[in-house]
C-alpha cells in the first residue's frame, strides 16, 4: 500500500563513549602530583627530625673521658656501664621518639655548658618517661654533676667533640672573666678561668 507508513526501523545500541571497550582493563589514574609532593616533604621532616645515636654517645662519652681525669675510677665505670646501657636501648629501638629527642637536646645543652638546663631535661625524663630511662638515666644524673665540676681546662676538648654549631650563648667557660658574679673571691675567678686571661680588662 503505497500510503501505508514506512516500516519503523530498529536503532542499534549506544556505545558508552566513557567507558573502556569490551574486554579491556582499565588504568588506574596517576597519583596526584599533590599527595607525592606531601609523602615526600613527609619523609624529609621525618628523616630531619630523627636523632643519631652516634652524636649523643660522642658527646656523653667526651664528657666522661673529660671526667676521668678529675674523678675517681669507679664513679667513671659505673657512669659508662649506665651509658652502655643507653646506647643499646636505642640500637635495639626500645626508647621511643620522644625520648631519643630529648637526649639529643641534653647532649646539646651539656656540650655547650648549661648545666641546669640539661638537669631539667634529666628530670622531665623521668617524670614522663621513668619506664624506658630508669635504668640508666641516673649515670645521666651523675655525668652532668661531674661535667659541671671540672675545670675549664677539662671542658675545652668537650665542645669539638661532635663540631659544636656556634651559637649566640657561649659555654660559660668561654665568657670574659669579668661577666661572672661579683659575689665570688678573687681567688675562685683564678680557678674558673685559664692562666692565659688577661685580666687587664678587670680593673
Amino acid at each position: 500500500n503505497p500510503l501505508a507508513p514506512p516500516p519503523c526501523a530498529v536503532a542499534p545500541p549506544l556505545l558508552n563513549p566513557a567507558g573502556p571497550p569490551p574486554g579491556a582493563v582499565a588504568t588506574p589514574p596517576p597519583p596526584h602530583l599533590g599527595q607525592m609532593r606531601t609523602k615526600r616533604e613527609a619523609a624529609i621532616s621525618q628523616s630531619e627530625s630523627e636523632p643519631e645515636v652516634e652524636g649523643v654517645m660522642s658527646v656523653l662519652n667526651g664528657a666522661l673521658a673529660a671526667c676521668r681525669r678529675a674523678v675517681k675510677a669507679q664513679v667513671c665505670n659505673e657512669v659508662a656501664k649506665r651509658l652502655h646501657l643507653m646506647e643499646d636501648s636505642w640500637r635495639s629501638g626500645r626508647l621511643s621518639l620522644p625520648v631519643r629527642r630529648r637526649m639529643d637536646t641534653l647532649s646539646a645543652e651539656l656540650q655547650k655548658g648549661r648545666w641546669d638546663a640539661a638537669d631539667d631535661i634529666h628530670r622531665s625524663l623521668m617524670v614522663d618517661h621513668v619506664t624506658e630511662v630508669s635504668q640508666w638515666m641516673v649515670g645521666v644524673k651523675r655525668l652532668i654533676a661531674e661535667t659541671r665540676n671540672l675545670s675549664p681546662e677539662l671542658l675545652e676538648p668537650l665542645q669539638k667533640v661532635r663540631g659544636l654549631v656556634e651559637d649566640s650563648a657561649e659555654p660559660l667557660w668561654n665568657e670574659p672573666i669579668c661577666s661572672f658574679p661579683s659575689r665570688l673571691a678573687p681567688p675562685l675567678f683564678h680557678l674558673l678561668a685559664p692562666q692565659s686571661r688577661d685580666w687587664s680588662s678587670c680593673n
